[in-house]
């Protein structure tokens, strides 16, 4: 089944098929980064520990509005369909919001460090399995120059994202209704990616099937964890290297809410995903590697 692309037009009942006047179209960065290969030799993991008191509070005036915009429009939404468990505009800010503000700095720290010393803005990033948009919605937010994609295979959250892109006025996002394992197969996104970023999706062996697929040579693949994933980060290492990528490191962030520490999964591409992977849709999750 192809992806379903969907825009910025604020729907008010939900419908299939979406009009045409829903497209977006999101034009590819017409540079491509060097990959440097002896960077990605080193066997040993490393952790990394950022300290931030609140990631809100460094956002200017205006992404601030557009983070409460937002808010609101999730848990209004949220009375009509389920979209978060979390009932409460605080919790929403510590738990999701600040929780995915925190994933920035070590996007941009491991992006300059191991694939682009020159720049690390411009960014292609998809966000796979976003649900209500997080992290992928707060990102774009917080980072107009990326060129943030959100991807959802669920009808009612792509038109629920669609209103908060709207609401927010938001120019550097791309909706795309499908499943990882189909967009992984379609050229037009196979590898064709900087940074691949998950949160809340499935463990780590299936989401390196879902996400590296769609990361170039050189790109970045981001797993939010929480606070002690060791064990999953172990089991998932084989499934990594058949992606053709390796684990970097793990960025441990405090955070702000009661749920305590973060850490950000850090891998690496360093060459091509073999043509079958990923396999048929389902099947990640079913059988994982």
């Amino acid at each position: 089944m192809l992806p379903w692309r969907c825009g910025v037009s604020v729907p008010i009942v939900f419908r299939l098929p979406f009009s045409a006047r829903t497209l977006i179209k999101h034009h590819p960065s017409s540079t491509q980064n060097t990959f440097c290969p002896h960077r990605t030799r080193a066997k040993t993991l490393t952790t990394t520990r950022i300290v931030n008191s609140s990631h809100f509070e460094t956002l200017n005036a205006r992404q601030q509005e557009q983070i409460h915009l937002y808010v609101d429009a999730l848990l209004q939404w949220n009375r009509k369909m389920n979209l978060t468990a979390v009932k409460d505009v605080n919790e929403v800010m510590e738990r999701h919001i600040d929780d995915s503000l925190a994933i920035i700095p070590p996007i941009k720290n491991s992006y300059t460090s191991h694939c682009d010393s020159s720049c690390n803005s411009n960014l292609k990033l998809v966000d796979v399995g976003t649900g209500a948009g997080l992290p992928g919605l707060v990102l774009a937010i917080a980072c107009p120059d990326w060129k943030v994609t959100l991807l959802e295979s669920m009808n009612k959250r792509c038109v629920f994202l669609e209103h908060a892109v709207s609401l927010t006025q938001l120019l550097n996002v791309q909706i795309v209704r499908g499943r990882a394992e189909t967009l992984g197969q379609d050229l037009s996104f196979r590898e064709q990616y900087d940074v691949a970023v998950a949160r809340a999706v499935a463990e780590m062996r299936i989401l390196a099937e879902y996400c590296l697929p769609l990361v170039r040579v050189g790109g970045l693949f981001v797993a939010a964890k929480g606070h002690d994933p060791q064990e999953e980060v172990k089991n998932s290492e084989r499934a990594v290297q058949l992606m053709g990528a390796s684990l970097l490191q793990l960025c441990s962030v405090e955070s702000q809410s009661p749920f305590g520490q973060r850490t950000a999964v850090v891998c690496l591409k360093s060459r091509r995903t073999p043509k079958k992977y990923p396999r048929d849709p389902g099947t990640p999750a079913k059988v994982p590697l």
